[in-house]
C-alpha cells in the first residue's frame, strides 16, 4: 500500500494488569488469531496495522505493555505522544478492575496529550466465571468520561469495535493528530507525528 494513501499514523497503548488479555486482544485485532497459551509480555510488544475507517486509511502503531510491576519502569517513555489508550481488565478478576484507577493515573502522569482517546475494555466475556458486571464497567467508564466496551479475544466479540471506536475518537478530536508528511518516513517510536494544533 502506498504511503500517500495513509492519512495519519496513530499510536495506541494497551495497558492493564498482567494476564487480562492485552496481548490476546492485540493478536486478535492485528492478525485475527488467538493463542490460548499466549505468553506474558516481557517489557513491551509492538504491532502495526492499516485500517480503513469511514473510507479513510490510517496506520495504527499498537503498543502492548507488560502489566507486571517489575517492568513498570520501562513504560513511561511508551506513553509519550500516544493518541489513544485501551485500558483492559478481566471480567473474572475483581482486582484487575480495581486497578484501573492506578492505570488511569499513570496516563495522567506520563501521557503527553491531555485529550487522549481512552477506552475501558472488559475482556474475557466468554468465561462463565464473571465477577464484574457490564453495568460495573459502564459506570466506571462514565465516571471517568471514557468510552466502554466488553470483549472476548477468544471469540473475537467486540475486539474490532474497540479499536475502531478509539480510532474514530482520535480522528474527531481537534489537535490530537496531524496528517502524514508524505515526504518523510514515519517514526513509529514517536507515534507517527509531532503534536500539532491542526484540527485536520
Amino acid at each position: 500500500m502506498q504511503q500517500e494513501n495513509i492519512l495519519a499514523t496513530f499510536k495506541i497503548l494497551i495497558i492493564g494488569e498482567s494476564g487480562v488479555g492485552k496481548s490476546s486482544l492485540m493478536l486478535r485485532f492485528t492478525e485475527d488469531d488467538f493463542d490460548k497459551d499466549q505468553a506474558l509480555t516481557i517489557g513491551v510488544d509492538f504491532k502495526t496495522k492499516i485500517v480503513e475507517i469511514d473510507n479513510v486509511k490510517v496506520k495504527l502503531a499498537i503498543w502492548d505493555t507488560a502489566g507486571q510491576e517489575r517492568f513498570r519502569t520501562l513504560t513511561p517513555s511508551y506513553y509519550r505522544d500516544a493518541q489513544g489508550a485501551i485500558l483492559v481488565y478481566d471480567v473474572t478478576k475483581k482486582d484487575t478492575f480495581q486497578k484501573l484507577e492506578s492505570w488511569l493515573n499513570e496516563l495522567e502522569i506520563y501521557g503527553t496529550r491531555n485529550n487522549m482517546a481512552k477506552m475501558i475494555v472488559g475482556n474475557k466475556i466468554d468465561s462463565t466465571d464473571r465477577t464484574i458486571t457490564r453495568d460495573d464497567g459502564f459506570r466506571f467508564a462514565k465516571k471517568h468520561r471514557t468510552m466502554f466496551i466488553e470483549t472476548s479475544a477468544r471469540t473475537n466479540e467486540g475486539v474490532r469495535d474497540a479499536f475502531e471506536e478509539v480510532v474514530r475518537k482520535i480522528m474527531e478530536t481537534d489537535g490530537l493528530w496531524e496528517r502524514n508528511d508524505y515526504g518523510d518516513s514515519l517514526d513509529l517510536n514517536r507515534g507517527g507525528g509531532q503534536q500539532s494544533g491542526c484540527s485536520c
